[in-house]
């Protein structure tokens, strides 16, 4: 075909204002970390970046913050730049590795709910060695229209086979309040839910 040429490479940056946000908080309990998830997340909205989600990957051993990531589908246009995606990749670039449990290091993922089916695949063959949640009921699609995917049943405990501790519901109710705000938003036709061919979850709430 002449004259046409193939792309060649594609990526996300992150929101200077992530940055911003993170450098000025004190994040070093589950808490604290699942709260600077929630700020940003709902930020995220705010800045007109992606949805409502947020993502941090921390070392487990010195407690340092190794990445940070938020929803970009929207400013990227690329549907797969989840928040933890880009929070995980991020992380791997920092390290130089795609194993971020290489040589027994342990990592910790951040997300302020559980993760949809992508993630899910993304998250499993990440390396890290724990996950934790704001929560893992039907409210995110309920409140938001979104279309998380047909997870399995048993999505926990096959991250547990693979060395995968899960820990949920850390600032339940705080992530759920985003969500919230989400769903009004789209109510009043604010913003975009990036659901494929418009397609999505009937909303139950």
């Amino acid at each position: 075909m002449t004259g046409h040429v193939l792309p060649t490479h594609y990526g996300v940056t992150l929101p200077a204002w992530v940055l911003d946000e993170v450098g000025a908080t004190r994040a070093g309990t589950d808490v604290e970390r699942m709260a600077l998830c929630c700020r940003l997340a709902r930020r995220n909205v705010r800045e007109g970046t992606g949805g409502p989600f947020a993502a941090l990957v921390v070392d487990e051993a010195s407690g340092r913050l190794v990445a940070a990531g938020v929803n970009l589908v929207l400013s990227s246009g690329l549907s797969s730049s989840h928040a933890e995606v880009v929070a995980l990749g991020l992380a791997q670039t920092a390290l130089g590795r795609w194993d971020l449990g290489a040589n027994g290091a342990r990592h910790t993922l951040y997300v302020n709910w559980r993760p949809c089916v992508q993630c899910y695949g993304a998250v499993l063959w990440s390396g890290v060695t724990r996950l934790v949640i704001a929560g893992d009921g039907p409210e995110l699609e309920a409140l938001t229209g979104f279309d998380e995917g047909p997870m399995p049943g048993d999505w926990s405990a096959e991250f547990a086979t693979r060395g995968i501790r899960v820990e949920s519901g850390v600032l339940r109710d705080e992530a759920l309040a985003v969500f919230r705000e989400y769903g009004a938003l789209v109510e009043a036709g604010a913003v975009t839910v990036y659901n494929a061919r418009g397609a999505g979850p009937v909303r139950r709430g």
